[in-house]
């Protein structure tokens, strides 16, 4: 089969639709269970095989990401090269658009792509045991992104659910352009008296409306939400603004960074609450766009 060159993959924002922080375990890391979809926007990556592995980074977030063996994208390619032998590597170009350190998992979505580009260039199926123990060695979030469908993710991110199907949530994603490090927003949760509210998996996978979706998203949260306002309380500004716009249903922090989404009801809605933002905080990075399949 012929394949082009390049090969082109998009990168999708992962969004935490719900975080619940289950436990701290005893080697430091927490437990989670988190519901997780993907954007129609994202970063955009192209692969050109063969010849020495080399990742060059352009892009509005391009000075905030390393290239070479800091980039993700890089520990990606290594991580799959050690499990399987001889396999072709060459040159990644990376468009970075998405903010990064932003709690929209992008260096991982950035990680996955270069993996999924790896594995066509190299007659790789998607389901290779080796794929996905690179994925799982390269970060956290790199698993949930490597097949980017909604799931529900758990333990340290390891643990996914089959594909769910959702229906599609028209959304704005907003970032102050602050810095929340994940490490800091972990060290600032504390567990609360209350058990957290598990996710009814079976209820996530039966066909709905967006309406009886957000109703169930309601009922969950994100448990980091609280312990990154106490950090950069400018995320309280944004989680404020978010909920004034009109027709927002639902208002909340993705992952742990400083990005939040808010939900409306049609695409229309959310294109006018994106334009309402920008029009009022013009430093803030304002995106209106669709959460569902990558």
């Amino acid at each position: 089969m012929s394949l082009p060159d390049p090969l082109v993959e998009n990168a999708p924002a992962k969004v935490n639709l719900t975080l619940r922080v289950l436990g701290r375990r005893a080697d430091g890391y927490h437990e989670l269970e988190s519901l997780v979809a993907f954007a129609d926007i994202g970063d955009r990556l192209r692969f050109s095989p063969g010849g020495d592995l080399t990742v060059a980074v352009r892009g509005p977030s391009a000075a905030a990401v390393g290239e070479g063996t800091d980039n993700l994208v890089h520990k990606a390619a290594r991580a799959l090269a050690a499990r399987r032998a001889g396999i072709a590597l060459g040159a990644f170009d990376l468009e970075k658009c998405l903010p990064v350190a932003a709690g929209l998992g992008g260096g991982s979505s950035d990680a996955a792509a270069a993996l999924r580009l790896i594995a066509l260039a190299n007659a790789i199926a998607g389901g290779d045991p080796d794929l996905h123990a690179a994925a799982r060695a390269t970060g956290a979030d790199v698993p949930v992104c490597l097949d980017p469908r909604p799931r529900i993710m758990r333990g340290i991110g390891e643990i996914l659910s089959q594909p769910l199907k959702l229906p599609q949530l028209p959304a704005v994603l907003v970032n102050p352009g602050v810095a929340l490090p994940t490490k800091a927003v972990f060290a600032a949760w504390h567990p609360t008296a209350a058990a957290p509210v598990p996710h009814d998996v079976a209820a996530l996978a039966q066909p709905t409306s967006a309406g009886e979706l957000v109703q169930l998203l309601a009922t969950q949260a994100n448990d980091l939400e609280a312990p990154a306002i106490t950090l950069q309380p400018i995320v309280g500004e944004v989680l404020a603004a978010l909920r004034g716009l009109p027709e927002c249903s639902l208002a909340r922090m993705s992952g742990s960074g400083a990005t939040c989404f808010a939900l409306f009801t049609t695409t229309a809605a959310a294109r006018r609450a994106a334009d309402l933002l920008r029009n009022k905080h013009p430093a803030w990075w304002v995106k209106p766009t669709t959460l569902g399949d990558g």
